[in-house]
């Protein structure tokens, strides 16, 4: 009976990935050491990640707010920046809040906000099927539901006018620069969750223009935008009758949009 082969070392495992100029070797080497199960598997992590494919693919899932939240191969990998997001909303919603999450690729904002929650009940729509399996398994487990359609299309009616919190992390990459993006972003997710169209707020503007017909009296649409255009996405929310006001997170290179229903 020959014997099981050796599992590679971490320095071997590390020696790979910085060849393949992954900046973080170490930690990735030991995250995927720690998440295989067999020396082949550990060998087909290593290289894919080589290869390019998003950490967080390879081992398929990210770590978000303290939760693991499942990441399928194609699906928007949720940014640490964006739980500044999460943390905004946590401070507006009420108790039992209904929370929306809108563009919601895995679902790790609606399952990381309701997980800080008492009695929340959420709601989670994406238009890209792949997006939608994923996020079935992450908002289930917070108790929630996922809908497939384009963005409130396949919301119950009856939530009009009873959304306290909206998330809403609409692309907002201009078409143009949607090339520049680095190759785990452009290549290995779907670009229907990173192209803003001509000046990235196209799919915004769609969503503002709802927004004030799903939002109960006082409720709040937060979204993420770029620095520079944070006060061309405040005029689009004040264009549709909402209160607008940013908020920054320089740690985390994080700004949000918060516009409320008065």
């Amino acid at each position: 009976m020959s014997a099981t082969p050796a599992p590679p070392s971490l320095s071997v495992t590390v020696t790979r990935l910085r060849a393949a100029g992954c900046v973080f070797a170490e930690d990735e080497a030991e995250l995927l050491l720690s998440t295989a199960r067999t020396p082949g598997e550990l060998d087909a992590m290593v290289e894919r990640r080589a290869a390019g494919h998003p950490l967080e693919h390879v081992v398929g899932w990210a770590e978000f707010r303290g939760l693991r939240i499942t990441v399928d191969e194609g699906v928007f990998v949720p940014r640490r920046r964006t739980e500044f997001l999460v943390t905004q909303a946590e401070s507006l919603a009420p108790p039992g809040a209904v929370v929306v999450d809108l563009c919601c690729g895995s679902g790790a904002l609606g399952a990381a906000l309701v997980s800080a929650l008492d009695g929340a009940e959420l709601h989670a729509a994406d238009i890209d099927p792949a997006a939608v399996r994923c996020a079935r398994r992450n908002v289930t487990a917070a108790g929630g539901r996922v809908y497939e359609g384009d963005l409130y299309d396949p919301l119950p009616a009856a939530l009009r006018g009873r959304v306290d919190v909206l998330l809403a992390n609409v692309p907002y990459v201009p078409t143009g620069e949607v090339e520049l993006l680095p190759a785990e972003a452009r290549v290995h997710e779907a670009r229907v969750a990173l192209d803003g169209g001509a000046d990235g707020l196209d799919v915004l503007r769609r969503v503002t223009a709802e927004a004030p017909a799903w939002l109960a009296p006082g409720g709040s649409l937060l979204f993420e935008t770029s620095e520079r255009q944070a006060a061309a996405a405040a005029a689009v929310a004040a264009a549709d009758g909402l209160v607008p006001r940013v908020v920054t997170c320089e740690d985390l290179y994080a700004t949000v949009v918060i516009a409320t229903r008065v």
